[in-house]
């Protein structure tokens, strides 16, 4: 692997590609900690340190998770990357209900050129709703339990609020295309790993901080447990992402003029975990969201859900497993459409070998993705439950549990595994070994 990564730094090419990705991320952290004006930083991290302590896991923290911990110090990306993920959601699902975004989508590179536009759009628009409505929660000092976090409220804050954090969002969702087109990996979930990997150093430190005597004291076989666990779920993450059914395809012979076309064999790989990290992200956004409108709207009703939705209980707990089950199965009705495949493999003469084209091929389909998902979902579940689980059970904090799995684990592994495989491509294109022993990462195979 060291002999790989050395290589890597002698393509010149490629070089740069990787000494411009670590810059953009670079930059995207230096931006994370420059506050936006007029918001009192160390009252409203004190806000929210108090509010983790007392919630656990809530949708201030899904948010603070995938900016890097802007949000809790509201600087100038405190919107992360949230509502380009938002907008590319929002898009996918009217690309189905839509027929003029359908029939774009499938006009090929000018299509999709058009589409992300659109999201771009999508991603502004989102953004200065959001803005607005931080702003306007930020003036109330009863919502913070008395603190000033704003000391010159009215709409000249507002308006600089506004236009501070759109224009942040903005400048990320850049940075990402930025890192798309001159860089390497993915760039949106390149600088969603970097903020989650920038709370490693805290929950190492609180983990530190727990060893120590004192009443409080975590005992060594907790503590080996605790590395069990991590790495238990690092080879279970790994397996989820990695593993795939392979269904055989068979292209018959065509022969226009004295040329001979088709005749060979491929596969086509359905992903156990077609989903990623969305089904988790739409599950824990639905139940995290009246569990955190409770903590600012005193109406009895609204206490009551957010008690019996709290992040940790066993109601909460179940009801997380089922939602991810079902929107894994969403995610995939969306994502995939089995009649569209199963009409462009007639379309060219492709076949699976003992089922005939056609509607036959789109229910055999179905039957598979089916089969697949299910296991995939329910495997994904218990992996996004374990940090509540865990910091239940063993009494620590909801921030170091969440290194345990989730959706911090997730995202970090499947982008790390998505970006070595891209370096590796690189190499082995310039005859140079890769970081694996044969070359390529292989992706499992599930039976």
């Amino acid at each position: 692997m060291l002999q790989a990564f050395v290589n890597s730094l002698k393509i010149q090419d490629l070089r740069r590609k990787i000494l411009v990705t670590l810059g953009i991320i670079a930059f995207y952290r230096l931006g994370t900690y420059i506050p936006t004006p007029g918001v009192d930083g160390a009252k409203l991290a004190l806000f929210f340190e108090n509010l983790a302590k007392t919630q656990g896991g809530n949708l201030f923290g899904v948010m603070n998770l995938f900016s890097g911990g802007a949000v809790q110090r509201l600087t100038i990306f405190a919107l992360g990357i949230m509502p380009y993920i938002s907008s590319s959601i929002i898009m996918q699902l009217l690309t189905v209900v839509i027929p003029a975004l359908e029939k774009l989508a499938k006009e090929g590179e000018m299509g999709r050129k058009k589409i992300i536009q659109y999201t771009r759009y999508g991603t502004v628009l989102l953004s200065v709703i959001q803005s607005f409505l931080i702003a306007l929660w930020l003036e109330n000092p009863a919502r913070f339990g008395g603190l000033e976090i704003i000391q010159f409220p009215g709409w000249p804050f507002r308006l600089l609020t506004v236009l501070t954090l759109t224009t942040g969002s903005a400048f990320i969702m850049w940075l990402g295309e930025q890192i798309q087109e001159k860089g390497i990996g993915n760039g949106m979930s390149l600088l969603i790993t970097a903020g989650i990997l920038s709370r490693a150093p805290t929950a190492l430190f609180q983990v530190v901080t727990l060893m120590r005597p004192g009443p409080s004291q975590m005992r060594p076989l907790t503590i080996l447990f605790m590395v069990f666990v991590m790495v238990a779920a690092i080879v279970a993450v790994v397996m989820l992402t990695q593993g795939e059914r392979k269904i055989p395809v068979q292209y018959a012979k065509r022969v226009v003029g004295r040329k001979v076309f088709g005749g060979q064999s491929t596969f086509i790989p359905f992903k156990v975990n077609n989903g990623g990290v969305m089904p988790i992200i739409f599950a824990q956004s639905i139940l995290l969201f009246p569990a955190t409108v409770g903590i600012f709207i005193p109406n009895p009703f609204i206490q009551q859900v957010s008690a019996a939705l709290t992040a940790g209980k066993g109601f909460y707990i179940l009801l997380t497993m089922f939602l991810i089950v079902f929107f894994s199965y969403f995610y995939t009705a969306i994502a995939f459409n089995p009649v569209d495949v199963a009409d462009n493999m007639k379309k060219y003469g492709g076949f699976i070998p003992g089922v005939r084209p056609g509607a036959s091929t789109a229910d055999y389909f179905n039957f598979i993705i089916n089969r697949i998902t299910l296991p995939g979902g329910i495997f994904l579940a218990l992996i996004a439950v374990a940090p509540d689980v865990i910091g239940k059970w063993l009494t620590i904090p909801y921030q170091v549990a969440d290194f345990f799995g989730g959706t911090a684990l997730l995202i970090v592994v499947g982008v790390s595994l998505d970006t070595i495989k891209q370096i590796e491509s690189q190499l082995l294109m310039r005859h140079y070994e890769g970081f694996m022993k044969r070359g390529r990462i292989r992706a499992r195979q599930a039976r």
